[in-house]
């Protein structure tokens, strides 16, 4: 992992809902080390560090635990209701001869040309399941759309991917798309006859995640 970024980490001895809320206040992120058969590490990340590598999009960096660096992967972060302010952090140690699968988001580059001729590009897939070298993971998967007409699309299978990357998505899923707008309006509902009922809705109450220690 050459030039890899390096974020400290001060130790962890408390536990706890109260104990995560004090730290946050404390502009403190608490997080877990574990992986490669040791015992998890409980730890906490200053805001602003986090929030810079964050920034980067990097996957994989070097973690200062009690003053010795370990190859992490950022392994899942968790997320407020609102999906705004960061809760806890996971990173799973890894080494440079492992493979690991995660998730990376997809990164549109390029205009269609097909937009221009009364198409919507309609992107399918925005994070992909991958599996590649632990100190290799790609920051995004980069989908060039700079020639898609209108009609055509990109699949899984049609990817161009950085070495040593295999996606995990079925080869034949669509990824991005340029259709028709009347068909990006197919799925809207349709008004009620006159006189009649409103069709009635119901959706599942989305939980609010519980809060991570």
């Amino acid at each position: 992992m050459t030039n890899a970024l390096v974020l400290k980490s001060a130790p962890r001895t408390g536990s706890g809902t109260r104990d995560a809320v004090r730290l946050r206040k404390n502009g403190m992120i608490p997080a877990t080390v574990y992986g490669h058969k040791e015992n998890p590490t409980s730890v906490a990340i200053k805001k602003d560090e986090l929030a810079s590598v964050l920034r980067s999009h990097v996957r994989t960096l070097k973690l200062e635990v009690a003053g010795k660096q370990e190859d992490v992967l950022i392994q899942d972060i968790q997320h407020d209701h609102l999906g705004a302010a960061i809760l806890h952090v996971d990173f799973r140690r890894v080494s440079a001869d492992e493979r690991v699968k995660t998730t990376v988001e997809v990164e549109i580059r390029g205009t269609a040309p097909g937009t221009n001729s009364g198409g919507v590009l309609d992107i399918q897939l925005h994070r992909l399941h991958i599996e590649c070298p632990a100190l290799a993971v790609p920051e995004t998967i980069r989908v060039k759309v700079d020639s898609l007409q209108l009609g055509q699309s990109i699949h899984v299978k049609e990817l161009e991917l950085p070495p040593n990357v295999k996606v995990l998505e079925d080869p034949d899923l669509v990824v991005v798309q340029v259709k028709a707008a009347a068909q990006m309006l197919t799925g809207l509902p349709t008004a009620p006859a006159e006189g009649g009922a409103e069709p009635e809705v119901i959706t599942k109450k989305k939980e609010k995640p519980a809060e991570e220690e």
